[in-house]
């Protein structure tokens, strides 16, 4: 969607000056305030603005809570610890970038699933879903490098079990988690790399986020009723003051629960292991990651079986690589969206039968959320099946739940593309609007 020729007329002499050399002023005026959104945009599509927000917010206290850290193994945990109580504010910062992370990826989160009920993976954004996947995938590996860097207990075994899967990958595997590790245990020179990437990787991001906002601009936004914009007068608003102004409305919402967690319950999204310093002697009784890895870590645990030739005892993938898979693999389908999902009809609000499959699986994805919380137990579907195991059998519950994430996407969706009888499209945006 296209705003056509741009209307921005430089007022003085100076920015006609600027605007003939770095047309600046320009780019703002068409990209954030004279460019038309569609006029029936919900409050699920403000959650861009707040993550760009968000964003920002990492970036900045990331910097100054780097002035003040050392990484180095000796001192580390120590250091975390002088920036709350001896640098000024260093405790405002040290809550805000960690609260900061848990609220970035809730906003992602639901920004993900949004465009997943509203089609925004569809032609032709099928590049700007890609970026945004990437996104999300820089994100999961910034956050994992920035946990390690407390040098808690729980940091310290996170890092611990998590670079150990990557020994599973045939051939690679042992050279990438060497390099990882920079040696062969997670000791200081896994901190200093971990510091550096998780410093570099924001950049990286914000490279990324432009590249998702150039494409959605020549692209133009979705809307809750799936139709293109057919007349740019009657279907759109000007982005200011009708999109800035919801914008607005939904970050301040936003940033009072982001305060209430800063003030008022600032390590409770944490975990309480972490507030003590790494000891590679003492392991944890429960080893788990961030709140928001939970449902992957249940994917990676879910495959405790391995994958041999039939009636033969020749194992073609461990339970260990398996696990791995499963648990990248849970990522790369989102980037197979646009192709797994082939219905003509963009949003879910007019397909009866995707709508019901998109709350299961999203119920599906928060008790696996809720299962990568629990204790590695039980025996498995197997176990259930045979001995009637169901008590505390979360890894039978996680096989079911992980089997079904995977059939969502490469049965269900394909499948409703074809049998599924949606309801009557509008004829515009305007006409959905005036319906109301």
């Amino acid at each position: 969607m296209s705003a056509g020729h741009s209307a921005y007329e430089p007022n003085n002499g100076l920015m006609k000056w600027l605007d003939a050399r770095l047309p600046l002023p320009r780019l703002v005026y068409d990209s954030f305030v004279a460019y038309p959104v569609p006029r029936n945009l919900n409050g699920w599509y403000t959650f861009g603005a707040i993550l760009s927000l968000m964003l920002v917010v990492q970036i900045v206290t990331g910097i100054v809570l780097a002035m003040h850290y050392s990484a180095n193994v000796s001192v580390a945990f120590n250091s975390v610890e002088g920036i709350m109580r001896d640098v000024n504010y260093g405790w405002l910062m040290r809550r805000l970038h960690a609260n900061g992370a848990s609220m970035f990826f809730i906003a992602v989160y639901i920004h993900i699933f949004r465009g997943m009920y509203y089609g925004s993976y569809k032609a032709p954004r099928e590049v700007l879903w890609i970026l945004g996947v990437l996104i999300f995938l820089v994100m999961m590996g910034t956050a994992f490098m920035g946990y390690v860097l407390p040098w808690g207990q729980m940091s310290f075994w996170g890092a611990t079990v998590i670079t150990g899967f990557f020994s599973a990958i045939p051939l690679i595997g042992e050279s990438i988690q060497q390099w990882l590790l920079g040696g062969f245990a997670v000791d200081n020179p896994t901190l200093n790399r971990f510091f550096s990437l998780h410093y570099l990787l924001p950049f990286v991001l914000v490279g990324i986020v432009i590249l998702h906002v150039w494409a959605l601009h020549v692209t133009g936004q979705t809307n809750p009723t799936g139709v293109e914009v057919k007349n740019i007068k009657k279907d759109t608003v000007p982005f200011t003051p009708y999109a800035t102004m919801k914008d607005a409305l939904a970050i301040v919402l936003f940033l009072i629960l982001f305060s209430w967690f800063v003030f008022y319950l600032p390590d409770y999204l944490g975990h309480p292991d972490n507030y003590i310093e790494a000891d590679p002697l003492k392991t944890p009784a429960h080893i788990v990651p961030e709140w928001y890895f939970l449902p992957f870590y249940a994917i990676l645990r879910a495959i405790t079986f391995n994958i041999s030739i039939p009636f033969t005892d020749i194992v073609l993938i461990d339970s260990k690589l398996g696990g791995v898979i499963a648990m990248f693999g849970s990522i790369a389908v989102l980037f197979f969206l646009p192709w797994l999902d082939r219905s003509p009809v963009r949003s879910g609000a007019y397909r009866p039968l995707f709508k019901q499959f998109f709350w299961i699986f999203a119920v599906v994805a928060i008790l696996l959320g809720w299962l990568g919380s629990r204790p590695a137990e039980g025996t498995g579907v197997y176990g259930m099946l045979t001995a009637g195991d169901f008590s505390r059998n979360y890894v039978g519950y996680a096989q079911i739940l992980t089997a079904w994430y995977f059939i969502h996407f490469l049965v269900i969706l394909p499948l409703l593309s074809k049998i599924e009888k949606p309801k009557p499209l509008p004829d515009s945006i305007a006409d959905a609007v005036l319906a109301k």
